[in-house]
């Protein structure tokens, strides 16, 4: 799919009436303006800037505008009273999410020096530029009749970390709702027979996130790896004993079948330009699809660290979890809860398949399994720990009513025993404690997989959720 990047829109808004009243303030507010674009673009986005809109005739041009340019979200900067038909023209016309900025040019007016001023004239227009709350319950009333959607950051313009978090947030989010708009899902083989929870509505997955699923017979990948050259092979190899932790008992041929598979994945990576991967094959019948299955842990938990994350067990909806966590920067790791330590009061949790290297405590050991647990084969398989500390669990839920929405929990990964079986496994404490956490998790519907990613991110999940029309529900 076509390389897109994230187009944010700015507009200002003022009353044409006051420039010629008051002498310098549309300069004033214009240069406010100008400093919200300069942060917005030091968040990485693309700023189109269109200035103060101080009239109707303008809004519209800049409703025009801002479609034209296909920008993605729009944050409304509230400068001083403005009129709401100065506004609505251009939202409406724009037709994506819109943030408004409610910010003051600082904490609080100087009272003192604002009353010794001995022209009332000039008080007027410092008063003015300061009136970025005044209009905002009109833009909202007009908002809210119009059935448009919009969120609020209030704070001021400078020296104000809350209220630019929250925007950098905001444009997090957007980030990752582009991402997901733009992406490629492959889903390659079959569902895990009898695995209800896991079955999924492919509509509904790209009504809701937009995107493109591809379907891939697994037999194109044995195609490919069947193709593989010697050179290709010594180079994975010799990547893999850079990446990971490879155990003494693993034979070179298991690690020639990896490296063939992974060489192939990348293969078939490229031609659908993927961005991220569903897979199941159950392995029987065919000794070629078998032997690419069954090697293909390692191959998956590369592209998983470099930006395309692969579920196992053919988790659509999990996939999509895990590239969502991916996009946010915060990892993204297939995983499951398993059992719990009353003891310590934590939750086990991790998988078979492959992992996500980036967000791992140390370095991934590469084992060889003689059984896959439920699956057919043997090979090499990979084992780590989340990094310890803060960490976000995300389930991408569809619902009885044929709606998606987000289940999300924070908690810490804490070191301790894990059980070393050559999976993820990671142990994780919730404020709610062990037992409230898994009843409150399990009331919500959601399936067995999540996406676990590094730091407390459910904010920006939440906003995420709001931009694109997902209702996010936070464990706590």
């Amino acid at each position: 799919m076509t390389k897109n990047y994230l187009k944010i829109g700015l507009f200002g808004i003022g009353l044409e009436t006051y420039w010629q009243q008051f002498e310098g303030l549309e300069q004033r507010l214009s240069g406010y303006v100008d400093h919200v674009e300069q942060r917005l673009a030091g968040f990485g986005a693309e700023v189109v800037n269109l200035g103060l809109i101080d009239t109707t005739d303008k809004a519209f041009e800049a409703g025009h505008a801002f479609r034209q340019a296909d920008v993605d979200l729009i944050f409304l900067y509230v400068t001083t009273y403005a009129l709401s038909s100065t506004v609505l023209p251009v939202v409406r016309r724009a037709k994506v999410p819109v943030i408004v900025l409610n910010l003051a040019p600082d904490a609080h007016i100087d009272y003192e020096s604002f009353n010794a001023m001995d022209n009332r004239t000039q008080m007027t227009g410092e008063w003015l530029a300061w009136c970025s709350a005044c209009p905002v319950p009109e833009i909202a009333n007009v908002f809210k009749r119009s059935n448009i959607s919009f969120y609020q950051v209030t704070g001021t313009l400078y020296d104000d970390p809350i209220a630019w978090q929250t925007i950098e947030d905001w444009i997090s989010a957007a980030r990752v709702a582009h991402a997901m708009e733009h992406n490629t899902l492959g889903i390659m083989g079959n569902y895990y027979g009898g695995m209800l929870d896991i079955y999924s509505n492919l509509t509904l997955q790209c009504a809701t996130f937009g995107g493109h699923i591809e379907v891939i017979e697994v037999d194109e990948l044995s195609a490919l790896g069947a193709g593989v050259t010697e050179e290709e092979l010594i180079s994975k190899q010799a990547e893999f004993r850079r990446v990971f932790d490879i155990q003494e008992d693993c034979s070179d041929y298991e690690l020639m079948c990896a490296a063939k598979t992974a060489v192939a994945l990348d293969q078939l990576v490229d031609k659908y330009q993927l961005g991220s991967l569903a897979y199941y094959h159950k392995g029987t019948g065919n000794p070629q699809n078998q032997e690419s299955i069954r090697s293909i842990i390692l191959g998956n938990s590369l592209l998983t660290a470099n930006g395309v994350p692969v579920a196992g067990e053919y988790e659509i909806k999990n996939a999509q979890a895990m590239k969502i966590m991916d996009s946010f920067g915060a990892g993204g790791s297939f995983t499951e809860y398993y059992a719990m330590d009353f003891k310590d009061d934590v939750v086990l949790m991790g998988h078979d398949g492959p992992c996500h290297i980036g967000i791992a405590e140390g370095k991934i050991k590469v084992k060889p399994l003689k059984e896959f647990h439920g699956k057919v084969g043997s090979g090499l398989s990979v084992e780590m720990s989340v990094k310890y500390g803060d960490v976000t669990l995300l389930s991408v839920v569809e619902t009885a009513d044929g709606k998606i929405v987000f289940l999300v929990a924070e908690a810490e990964s804490v070191p301790g025993p894990i059980l070393e079986i050559g999976n993820t496994n990671s142990r994780y404490r919730f404020k709610n404690g062990a037992r409230n956490f898994v009843e409150s998790w399990n009331a919500e519907g959601p399936a067995h997989h999540c996406a676990i990613g590094t730091g407390h991110i459910a904010s920006k999940i939440s906003k995420l959720g709001e931009l694109i029309g997902v209702k996010t529900i936070v464990i706590r």
